[in-house]
């Protein structure tokens, strides 16, 4: 059988694009970072360590962000390949 690892992937092309999908669908809201954490009753500065790239985003985290946005989170992932 084949080895395989998972590389690291904060800050990879596809955590950049990830963190671009999701900015674009804040902004596309019309939400502020504020306004985005107030909905998920976080701190603000978790939404901007996200979208700066300092933390990665899991999947649980990713659809409960979509459906803040008001997005389907399958759409909102398939964006990732448009």
């Amino acid at each position: 059988m084949a080895s395989t690892t998972l590389r690291k992937t904060l800050r990879s092309r596809g955590h950049r694009t990830l963190i671009g999908v999701l900015v674009a669908a804040r902004e596309a809201a019309g939400l502020s970072q504020r306004d985005l954490a107030v909905r998920l009753k976080r701190p603000r500065s978790l939404i901007g360590r996200i979208e700066s790239g300092e933390r990665r985003v899991d999947v649980i985290e990713f659809i409960e962000l979509a459906r803040v946005l008001d997005v389907d989170p399958r759409q909102l992932f398939a964006r990732m390949f448009d």
